[in-house]
């Protein structure tokens, strides 16, 4: 099976990525939706260049696609982007940070010739929709493998399998300036599994209560080294990039 993955960087969709390769699965490319504009209402906006950074470590091309985050066209970028249509070496230099390193990271040029695409969607309904409608235009299969997964046996699953996910912003009530930048160890999934029961928010994230960057992962031969500044404001806080780079083999 020939797939590609959307990956943003964060938790799930990294986790996709993984079932993908133990699945044994052929992955031609890690695909990320890279926002230049102020809202999206499909994808990550923040810190995805860290899906770059993956992509290097695992030794998957990478097709960054530029999109402006408007709800009736960011599909529609995907899908052109799969098809080939955009150019991946200027979306790269537009989106890249000027002082994040690059080294090993290939792009993925062309068409993408696959089966299927594998995303991380949990429950929405509106993400998950659009993207099975994309993919059988396409004539592709379109698989979730945490689809309606149990929220507290997922996030537990991750420290068990050896992935370093930090919180890179947080927006619901109980989680405050401290859990920015966290990481999600065993002890504090459980902080964080007790914190939503008591404040009645999705321990997964789902609603857009935090988002995530993973670090680490079974599948990465390199960690992913991030330095930036924590910012509050309005009962949010935010994990505000400066740089990232790979570390040294292991």
């Amino acid at each position: 099976m020939r797939v590609a993955v959307l990956c943003s960087g964060g938790k799930d969709s990294t986790y996709a990525t993984w079932w993908s390769i133990m699945k044994g699965w052929d992955v031609k490319s890690l695909v990320t939706l890279c926002v230049t504009g102020d809202d999206s209402l499909m994808f990550q906006m923040d810190g995805v260049c860290v899906a770059g950074l993956q992509s290097s470590a695992c030794g998957i091309p990478w097709l960054p696609i530029v999109t402006q985050g408007n709800a009736e066209e960011e599909v529609d970028d995907l899908r052109r982007g799969l098809m080939g249509q955009t150019d991946p070496v200027m979306d790269f230099d537009i989106f890249w940070p000027e002082n994040w390193g690059k080294d090993g990271i290939v792009l993925h040029e062309g068409a993408l010739e696959i089966d299927a695409l594998v995303t991380g969607a949990l429950r929405s309904d509106y993400q998950r929709t659009r993207i099975d409608r994309m993919c059988s235009s396409l004539g592709i299969k379109s698989f979730s493998p945490l689809w309606h997964h149990d929220s507290s046996e997922h996030m537990r699953s991750l420290p068990r399998h050896g992935f370093d996910v930090r919180l890179s912003s947080v927006s619901a009530d109980g989680l405050g300036r401290e859990w920015v930048g966290r990481e999600l160890v065993e002890e504090s999934v459980e902080e964080l599994i007790q914190t939503s029961q008591r404040f009645r928010f999705n321990a997964d994230g789902e609603g857009g209560e935090y988002e995530t960057l993973v670090l680490d992962a079974p599948h990465m031969t390199k960690a992913i080294i991030l330095q930036g500044e924590k910012h509050w404001s309005r009962g949010r806080g935010t994990w505000k990039l400066s740089s990232g780079r790979l570390s040294c083999n292991r």
